[in-house]
């Protein structure tokens, strides 16, 4: 089991309002389905308090007050920490995992550990959730088993295996793209947070130079880098634009993604660097 610290203090039913879950709280391969697709398509992934030089803190109390009752999002390792808070207090067996991300690294380029993923194990079998990778989060848990196609609610993923490492692919347009490898040695909360402090404020992290946003409305993946806005439809159609100022910005963080922007000079020098970037 992951230790959370002050997992007692999680509320549970603010949670499933955040995204809108009314079913059953058992802890079966089904409830996970849909509480993993209903927590991506209503918490935005987003990565302001980074270009902003705010803390991430990641203690359930600050998570759930950013997340859950604010219109706010965060990224991997808020994500599945809230996540990995709800699915303890539904009684489900959660393990915290570590992986080395490879979407749109050079081949031969091997990174640090540091995204965070969750596994799962049910009476159905060993599954890997994971609410927080962004313009490619998996809408739903796949099957820990190897060299087989498995559907979700947008995309298709894979997992293929060499020795004790995993390599996650998703399909996109007809071809594989790699995401990212992984084992399966269990993380203590520690070990996000060193990773967390690296992501969130080393001046060569990406996550401290660009504006990284997404949510998905239904089958249709909304997305913002930096300015360029894309949206890509389950039928292959694409649209793309660029925001032009800091009101249309906002605006857009707002309405298709579901986040209000803190007030502040921080935030406010946030927005304008992005605008300002070539």
């Amino acid at each position: 089991m992951f230790p959370l610290p002050e997992i007692e203090t999680f509320d549970l039913d603010a949670y499933c309002a955040r995204i809108g879950y009314l079913g059953e709280r058992s802890p079966t391969l089904a409830t996970l389905r849909e509480i993993q697709w209903r927590h991506i398509s209503s918490i935005p992934f987003e990565n302001l308090a980074c270009l902003a030089g705010e803390p991430v803190p990641l203690d359930l109390a600050a998570l759930q007050a950013k997340m859950i009752r604010s219109p706010r999002g965060g990224y991997c390792f808020e994500h599945n920490i809230l996540f990995a808070a709800a699915l303890q207090r539904l009684g489900f067996a959660v393990t915290g995992l570590a992986a080395r991300v490879l979407w749109k690294a050079p081949p031969d380029r091997s990174g640090p550990r540091t995204h965070m993923l969750l596994r799962v194990d049910l009476v159905e079998g060993t599954y890997i959730a994971d609410t927080g990778f962004g313009g490619v989060s998996m809408p739903g848990p796949l099957e820990l088993v190897t060299g087989r196609i498995q559907a979700t609610p947008i995309e298709r993923y894979r997992l293929t295996a060499q020795r004790d490492l995993f390599h996650l692919d998703v399909e996109l347009r007809g071809e594989w793209q790699p995401v990212y490898s992984f084992d399966l040695q269990p993380q203590q909360y520690v070990d996000y947070e060193v990773a967390n402090w690296f992501v969130s404020t080393h001046p060569t992290s990406r996550f401290t130079q660009v504006l990284l946003v997404a949510r998905p409305a239904g089958q249709r993946r909304q997305s913002l880098f930096e300015r360029d806005l894309s949206l890509h439809e389950p039928d292959g159609r694409r649209e793309r634009r660029q925001l032009a100022s800091v009101e249309e910005l906002r605006q857009t963080l707002a309405g298709l993604f579901g986040i209000e922007v803190p007030p502040g000079a921080p935030f406010d020098a946030a927005l304008a660097r992005i605008l300002a970037s070539p």
